[in-house]
């Protein structure tokens, strides 16, 4: 991927569409940016700013995972390169990975007490990833991910559970 290039269709895209839909937004990409945290390490990041930063955070930053995942078809990035660009508003992505950590070892210790699998709440396939990183270094859990589409999740287990025939019962954080 000619990073240059991408950064300036995304930057193409985002101009259609802050003029185009009336928002009140800033925007900075930046090529080769520092590493996020120590499991995102982006190519290329796009920071959003303004008075209509709230519609891109609003119900759990689904615009601005929309707008994302928009620039993932318009560069015909495989899944597997999605890791390479990301799109954030008011640190809200940082923000979002202390959240997953904290849940993770919150469901790492109900898991322990309880000896029985605990469900996460749906997530996208860089969430779940976080998930699954932040949980590695536990040796007597197992994390795998379950569901289809929307509804993909990750479990964790006890090291040692083996289910009896079907699904383990679904259960999540409040």
């Amino acid at each position: 991927m000619d990073k240059v290039a991408a950064a300036n269709r995304i930057n193409e895209f985002l101009k259609v569409v802050v003029t185009h839909g009336g928002l009140h937004l800033k925007y900075r990409i930046v090529v080769d940016p520092p590493a996020l945290s120590e499991w995102e390490t982006p190519e290329i990041y796009v920071d959003f700013s303004g008075p209509d930063s709230a519609l891109l955070l609003d119900r759990g930053g689904e615009l601005l995972r929309a707008l994302e995942l928009l620039a993932f078809e318009i560069l015909r990035l495989a899944s597997g390169e999605h890791e390479k660009i990301s799109f954030d508003c008011k640190n809200q992505r940082s923000l979002r990975l202390k959240e997953l950590r904290m849940a993770a070892g919150v469901a790492a210790e109900k898991v322990r007490q309880t000896g029985t699998p605990f469900h996460f709440a749906p997530m996208s396939s860089r969430e779940r990833r976080m998930v699954h990183l932040a949980l590695r270094d536990e040796t007597d859990l197992r994390t795998e991910s379950d569901g289809e589409g929307r509804d993909r999740c990750v479990v964790l287990y006890p090291a040692e559970y083996k289910s009896a025939g079907g699904k383990p019962e679904r259960r999540t954080l409040p």
